[in-house]
C-alpha cells in the first residue's frame, strides 16, 4: 500500500494519508496507549518520541515530542500502517469513545455547527481538529488535536480565525481559548 505523508504546519506533527480509512466514526484522538485495545494506535504510541495520534476519516496525523526527528520515525510507522492493513483490516478506528453528552442550549449547537462546517474542514486541511468543550460566560472552550495541537501557529489561528469568525456569527460569544 502506498502511504503518503504530508507536512502540516506544526513542525512536531506529521500527516500520514492511506488508501484505506483511518475512521468510520469521525475525529478522534489518541495520547496513551491504555485509551485503546487497537493494535496499530498502541505501536505507534509505543515508539519513543510519538506523542499523540489523532485520526480522520481519511487520514492519521502523529505528533511528536521536539527532541524526536521525523526520519527515525516516519519509516518505523509507515511499517506499522503497513503491516496493520495488510493484516486485512479495513479501518484503523469503527467505534466511537464513550464520551458524555448532555442536552445542549441553542447557543452551543449554533457554536458547534459553525465549528463543525466553517473550522473544523480548514484545521482538517492541516492534520488536525478542533473540538468543542464548554461554552459560559461568553467564553467558548475548545480543544485543538492532532497537528493543531502544540502548534506554533495555533494561537494565532485560535485568537484572529476561530474567535473572529465565533464572535461575528455569535453575538454572545466573546472569546475563545484552548484548553
Amino acid at each position: 500500500m502506498f502511504i503518503q505523508t504530508q507536512q502540516t504546519p506544526n513542525p512536531n506533527s506529521l500527516k500520514f494519508v492511506t488508501q484505506k480509512k483511518a475512521s468510520l466514526v469521525g475525529p478522534v484522538e489518541f495520547k496513551d496507549k491504555s485509551e485503546t485495545s487497537v493494535s496499530l494506535i498502541k505501536n505507534i504510541l509505543s515508539i519513543t518520541g510519538v506523542t499523540g495520534i489523532f485520526l480522520s476519516d481519511d487520514y492519521l496525523s502523529v505528533n511528536k515530542d521536539a527532541n524526536s526527528k521525523w526520519e527515525d520515525l516516519k519509516h518505523i510507522i509507515i511499517s506499522y500502517i503497513n503491516d496493520f492493513y495488510d493484516q486485512g483490516n479495513e479501518c484503523i478506528i469503527s467505534e466511537k469513545k464513550s464520551e458524555n453528552s448532555e442536552e445542549l442550549s441553542s447557543v452551543k449547537n449554533t457554536i458547534i455547527k459553525i465549528l463543525e462546517t466553517k473550522v473544523r474542514p480548514a484545521v482538517a486541511r492541516d492534520g488536525g481538529d478542533i473540538k468543542f468543550k464548554d461554552f459560559k460566560d461568553g467564553k467558548v472552550i475548545v480543544e485543538l488535536q492532532g497537528s493543531c495541537s502544540g502548534c506554533p501557529s495555533s494561537t494565532l489561528t485560535l485568537k484572529k480565525g476561530v474567535q473572529n469568525l465565533l464572535c461575528h456569527y455569535v453575538p454572545e460569544v466573546k472569546e475563545v481559548e484552548a484548553i
